[in-house]
């Protein structure tokens, strides 16, 4: 990993290969670890591959009073340091809310966004409530019995029980991260403001990949938001939860794929 200072703070990154730029921001209790086989895909197209760890996770250190928007900010600041033009910038759950505020704030820098398992609304009281469950849960019974539960939720029931190596390991790396980090990452996705004008204004294409099976983000959430860009592309993943990267990682990573590739010859 490689680090810059934003505000005194340090963003972790990676960034690998020569040629045109992918971005990859990964969600809630993950790091960008969970890129490593589709960064491995896009290089032998001759791609660049950055990865982003955002404030908390991963080599990121934690921000105090962290929104959305803010780790949009991470993410351009290693865009700026790299001097990178233009961009595909794919975010998975809270890294698609990530993408969303980029390209709200930023979007002179793109060729087209990524929405891997996350949408643009903004939270339900009761999710908004659950989350502050959340919070409260790891302040009182600490993150690692948090992400214990969370992880293995995220998947379809099937993969979860025939993967318990996998999960394990999810479980493993998020107990190493900094408590704060967490409570302030839920925090930031209970206050998010709804970004659908995004999608009704985004100027490039957008690439929608749903998991039928995903608990986190609901199918009525999953498929309203597709008639919004006015170029998307929609893959609806059969049997798949919340984690299509390893759930479905081969079609996942063609999808991907395929879409940087329409993405920069368009």
């Amino acid at each position: 990993m490689k680090y810059i200072k934003q505000n005194e703070k340090t963003i972790a990154y990676s960034s690998e290969g020569r040629g045109k730029a992918v971005v990859f921001v990964h969600g809630f209790c993950e790091d960008s670890g969970v890129w490593d086989e589709f960064k491995q895909d896009l290089l032998e197209k001759k791609y660049r591959v950055v990865c982003v760890d955002l404030p908390g996770f991963g080599g990121s250190e934690v921000v105090d009073n962290l929104t959305i928007d803010g780790m949009a900010d991470a993410v351009k600041a290693v865009v700026d340091h790299l001097n990178l033009d233009k961009i595909v910038l794919i975010g998975h759950s809270m890294g698609g809310y990530t993408g969303l505020a980029y390209a709200r704030k930023f979007p002179e820098d793109l060729k087209g966004l990524g929405i891997f398992h996350s949408h643009p609304y903004a939270d339900s009281e009761e999710k908004k409530a659950n989350r502050y469950k959340g919070i409260d849960f790891i302040r009182r019974q600490g993150h690692h019995l948090f992400v214990k539960q969370l992880i293995p939720s995220l998947f379809a029931p099937g993969f979860e029980r025939s993967n318990r190596f996998l999960v394990d390991r999810l479980i493993h790396t998020a107990s190493k991260y900094d408590p704060e980090g967490i409570i302030n990452g839920q925090a930031a996705m209970a206050e998010r403001p709804d970004q659908s004008e995004v999608l009704k204004n985004i100027k490039v294409p957008v690439l929608f990949i749903i998991g039928e099976k995903d608990k986190a983000v609901t199918m009525e959430q999953s498929m309203n938001q597709t008639s919004l860009p006015d170029v998307s592309s929609v893959h609806i993943m059969e049997k798949v939860g919340h984690m299509g990267m390893f759930e479905s990682k081969r079609k996942t990573q063609l999808m991907v794929r395929q879409f940087v590739i329409f993405c920069y010859d368009k």
